[in-house]
């Protein structure tokens, strides 16, 4: 089937209509028309603007605390939590509107909001300017997400989305080895405001890339009207459909214990482990674990099954996470030991973050840019709002951190048990629908 991109100047993309479904909808999956490679390393470029936007900027927060004078400590974590909240109820308006208009519309816009935002925090005198910055410099980061996930669904389906994930996931994950070492890095030589610079930077680079080189991949047969009916359908369908509903609630909470993580680091190694400027350089060695996880969920879990990986690491995330909390609780927190414990934590992110958005994904073709953007505001706001209130728990001990883990972890299982009719470590067959 051939079709005239919205476009003209987008590459030509090759599809391959499969069967209809009930409702009149037809999947048409999409080879995008660009090398395997350029596509993977454009998607998870766009994704880890989103990573870029929060790591990057660790290392700063002092110091944009004393620029800007706050007052608490902890409400330095406004300055993620703000982006945050913009990055993931973005989300939600922009899903119904990509599968109405297609997807490069929304992603080059996305991705110019995110780069005029960037200026916007360079030129920030007061908090509240900075945080209005950031509000929309995440609903921008929000479209370009949104879109791209989106894109993904629409090229490919079932474990080998599995591994399109993994490989976009690994190299999104790349992002945190080596973003607060360039912030700390950017502060020996300069100001605070030149770390938004290099957002900017980033932003209007993939700008450029997307614009010229990502196709449009909806179908104009495949596009849903923009009504109001029609939306609320599309949003009914992504909470009612259990698989879903639990790995994207299961998602939310596992979040919740990565962004404790991040609205905390700094001030348990640079507060309590007194590295000081040695934290971007922990931080990479975590952050590592991580992508190399990712790339080895992308190689095993087509011969494995995404259930059987994402479920074995939830489990061993919440007893890590039991750990942390009681040797935190006995007094006993050595350096060592709680970063070797934070290492297998974050690990199982490369697990379960690529599997659980999969699987949520994949009864939703129909549907994409509003599954994707139901998707990305629960896992995401939610994740985020669940990390501020432990974040605003910490007592200069590890305990609020291990607490966290320990409680999502569950909750994150109980999802699991909702999502899958209380079975674990299963695997079906053809692309593991349920």
């Amino acid at each position: 089937m051939k079709h005239k991109d919205d476009i003209s100047s987008s590459p030509p993309a090759r599809s391959a209509a499969r069967p209809p479904k009930s409702g009149g909808y037809s999947e048409v999956l999409r080879e995008p028309g660009i090398p395997f490679a350029e596509f993977v390393t454009i998607i998870a470029m766009i994704m880890a603007l989103n990573a870029m936007a929060i790591d990057v900027m660790l290392p700063a927060l002092p110091a944009i605390a004393n620029a800007l004078d706050i007052a608490e400590d902890n409400d330095r974590q406004l300055i993620l939590l703000t982006y945050l909240i913009g990055f993931g109820g973005g989300q939600l308006f922009f899903g119904p509107v990509a599968d109405a208009v297609g997807r490069r519309k929304i992603l080059i816009g996305g991705l110019a909001l995110y780069s005029l935002a960037s200026i916007a925090c360079i030129f920030a005198v007061d908090l509240d300017q900075l945080l209005f910055a950031r509000v929309t410099q995440g609903i921008g980061c929000a479209a370009a997400r949104v879109t791209a996930l989106s894109i993904v669904r629409d090229c490919y389906t079932g474990r080998r989305m599995g591994k399109v994930m993994s490989l976009v996931m690994m190299v999104f994950m790349s992002v945190p080895v080596i973003a607060p070492s360039i912030g700390q890095a950017i502060l020996l030589v300069a100001g605070w405001h030149w770390i938004f610079a290099l957002l900017l930077i980033s932003g209007v680079a993939m700008l450029v890339w997307s614009g010229l080189r990502m196709p449009e991949t909806l179908e104009p047969e495949n596009r849903r009207p923009l009504v109001f009916s029609t939306i609320t359908s599309a949003y009914l369908m992504a909470l009612t459909t259990r698989v879903s509903l639990g790995y994207t609630v299961g998602t939310a909470f596992i979040f919740g214990g990565l962004f404790s993580f991040l609205a905390m680091s700094q001030q348990i190694f640079v507060d309590i482990f007194g590295l000081g400027t040695l934290f971007p350089i922990v931080f990479a060695v975590i952050a590592i674990t991580m992508a190399l996880a990712s790339f080895m969920n992308s190689q095993l879990v087509e011969a494995i099954g995404m259930r059987r990986l994402s479920h074995t690491a939830a489990v061993v995330y919440t007893v890590t996470g039991m750990t942390i909390y009681l040797l935190a609780a006995l007094g006993y927190e050595n350096f060592w030991i709680f970063l070797a414990l934070v290492t297998v934590i974050m690990t199982t992110f490369g697990f379960i973050g690529a599997n659980f958005n999969t699987m949520a994904m994949e009864p939703l073709g129909a549907i994409a840019g509003t599954a994707s953007s139901v998707i990305g505001f629960i896992s995401t706001l939610g994740g985020a709002l669940l990390g501020y209130v432990m974040g605003q728990l910490f007592d200069g001990t590890t305990q609020p951190l291990g607490l966290a883990y320990t409680v999502y972890g569950l909750c994150a299982i109980g999802c699991i048990l909702y999502a899958e009719r209380g079975r674990m470590f299963h695997s079906t067959e053809r692309g593991e629908t349920v």
